[in-house]
C-alpha cells in the first residue's frame, strides 16, 4: 500500500497545479490558522481496505495470498478568502473556483490509470463536498481499484 500512496503521490505532485501532496495524517483536522499544509493541496489516503483468500505460494511471505479491494481517497482542499458573488470581479471568481480545475486535471491523471503492477486501474467511484466552518474548500474524491497477489 505504500507504494500505492507514493505513486498517486509523485503523478499529482509532477502533474496537477497544486502547491503541496502528501499523505492525509490528519492535516486539515487542525483548526487553527496555521494548517501544516500550502494552498491548494491533495491529500492521499487509503480510505478502506477489504481482502479476500486467493489461495497459498509458499514461495511468498506470507504464504497466505489474498486480493484486496482498496478504496483511496483524494482530498482536495484551498483556503477560500475571496468573494464570488455575481458582483465581483470575473478575475476574483475565476480564483475562487479554481478547485474544480484542479479536480478535473486530478481525474484525468487517475481514472484509469493503473499506478503499480499489482494493482488493477483506478476507477472514481464518487466524489463529495465536505462542509467546513473555517474558510477552507474542501472535497473528497473516491477512487478504487484491487491489488493482486498481495
Amino acid at each position: 500500500m505504500k507504494e500505492l500512496i507514493t505513486a498517486i503521490q509523485e503523478r499529482l505532485a509532477t502533474n496537477v497545479s497544486l502547491k503541496y501532496v502528501d499523505e492525509n495524517w490528519g492535516q486539515l483536522d487542525y483548526y487553527s490558522p496555521n494548517f501544516p499544509v500550502k494552498w491548494p493541496c491533495a491529500l492521499i489516503d487509503i480510505a478502506q481496505s477489504q481482502f479476500d483468500n486467493i489461495g497459498r505460494d509458499n514461495n511468498q511471505v506470507p504464504a497466505n495470498r489474498q486480493m484486496g479491494q482498496l478504496v483511496i481517497e483524494i482530498r482536495v482542499a484551498d483556503m477560500r478568502l475571496t468573494n464570488t458573488s455575481m458582483k465581483a470581479p470575473n478575475m476574483q471568481k475565476a480564483y475562487a473556483r479554481s478547485i474544480f480545475e484542479q479536480i478535473e486535471e486530478i481525474h484525468a491523471l487517475l481514472h484509469g490509470w493503473n499506478p503499480i503492477e499489482k494493482s488493477s486501474k483506478l476507477i472514481r467511484t464518487s466524489q463529495s463536498r465536505v462542509k467546513r466552518d473555517d474558510g477552507v474548500q474542501e472535497y473528497a474524491i473516491y477512487y478504487s481499484c484491487e491489488l493482486n497477489d498481495c
